[in-house]
């Protein structure tokens, strides 16, 4: 399974971005997808994850400002980042489980993408 990312950038803060995610390969393998992000010198954290079924969850850092989708003829998800602060400032990695469940953290994702770099300016 390879995740190709895309979307991120510089944005002023109150700014919005939207993350795409692109999958290919062994489609099959793959149930729920997620974002999370790593901000210089803080641990990976999940922003939004989004199961086979369509069920989103929101990390409490980004409930409110952020919503998940995902288009499953295109195998892709995307992240709509609304609102944006200088906290949310870090790399965000695109990722796939094999659950068809919840998966709320980093350890439950078997494959991830590239990361693309979201810099918000206050």
């Amino acid at each position: 399974v390879q995740l190709q990312a895309s979307g991120g950038g510089l944005v002023q803060a109150g700014g919005s971005l939207r993350l795409s995610c692109a999958a290919s390969g062994s489609i099959s393998n793959i149930a729920a997808m997620g974002w999370h992000r790593q901000a210089p010198g803080k641990q990976r954290e999940l922003v939004a994850t989004i199961t086979s079924g369509g069920f989103p969850y929101y990390g409490d850092s980004v409930k409110g400002r952020c919503t998940i989708s995902r288009d499953r003829i295109k195998n892709t998800v995307f992240l709509q980042m609304d609102s944006l602060k200088p906290e949310d400032t870090a790399v965000y990695y695109c990722a796939a489980a094999r659950s068809s469940g919840l998966a709320t953290v980093p350890s439950e994702y078997r494959y991830w993408g590239q990361g693309t770099l979201v810099t918000v300016s206050s």
